[in-house]
């Protein structure tokens, strides 16, 4: 196999299985197309794989300057908990209130690219996870301090989320046609886990398990996580 290829396929499968666990993200872009539609959600899935790919750009060509921005870390850990916190509020709110169908946050007049660029943006749980991914293909020499291995990376990550975001998209969709009018269900089983997200996100904190330190251990820990 051509290596350009085997780099293409590895980082769109890499990517695709990390992002098939429950995640702010994946869930976000499912009650948006749940809400507004599956144009709205593949624009924010495109915002936050635009980010994505910045941050695995950024952890290979900097690595040793990623490594050392653990108060920046811990910064975004907090937002990104604050932000979760406030989807969950927003979902349970409008499982109570019937009349109100659509989460006050993800239905917001923001540009829903520009929301999918925010919300990834302050969720660096996907750094260690890729930093921790690069490094081992680089120790394999699958992956090769060379601009075409790159490129081709990122190409096949790109693909690879976007790919695991429709699962959830179109999941959400499948799921949303077969309860038909009971939308406040939908919401109250999003916004319960946007709130076990939230909390599993706190006990990461408590227990130093979270982006801040997980850059801190052996990379071959990190590639289970995002």
């Amino acid at each position: 196999m051509h290596p350009l290829v085997r780099i293409f396929f590895t980082g769109m499968l890499v990517s695709f299985l990390g992002s098939l666990p429950l995640g702010t993200l994946n869930i976000a872009a499912m009650q948006i197309a749940i809400t507004d539609g599956i144009t709205s959600a593949l624009m924010f899935s495109c915002g936050s794989l635009l980010v994505e790919v910045v941050y695995v750009r950024l952890s290979l060509v900097a690595m040793d300057w990623v490594r050392k921005q653990e108060k920046i870390f811990r910064i975004l850990e907090w937002v990104t908990l604050v932000i979760v916190l406030a989807l969950a509020i927003s979902s349970f709110y409008a499982a109570a209130h019937p009349k109100v169908e659509k989460n006050i946050i993800l239905s917001s007049t923001l540009p829903r690219f520009v929301l999918g660029l925010v919300m990834s943006a302050v969720n660096p749980v996907q750094i260690p996870f890729w930093f921790g991914w690069s490094t081992v293909l680089f120790t394999k020499k699958v992956l090769l301090p060379r601009q075409d291995h790159y490129n081709t990376y990122i190409a096949g990550i790109g693909l690879g989320t976007l790919a695991g975001n429709a699962i959830f998209i179109f999941g959400g969709l499948l799921i949303a046609s077969k309860i038909n009018n009971n939308q406040h269900v939908l919401n109250w089983i999003i916004g319960g886990i946007f709130a076990i997200t939230a909390l599993i996100q706190i006990w990461k904190m408590w227990k130093k398990k979270d982006a801040a330190h997980q850059l801190d251990k052996n990379p071959q820990e990190l590639t289970d996580k995002k």
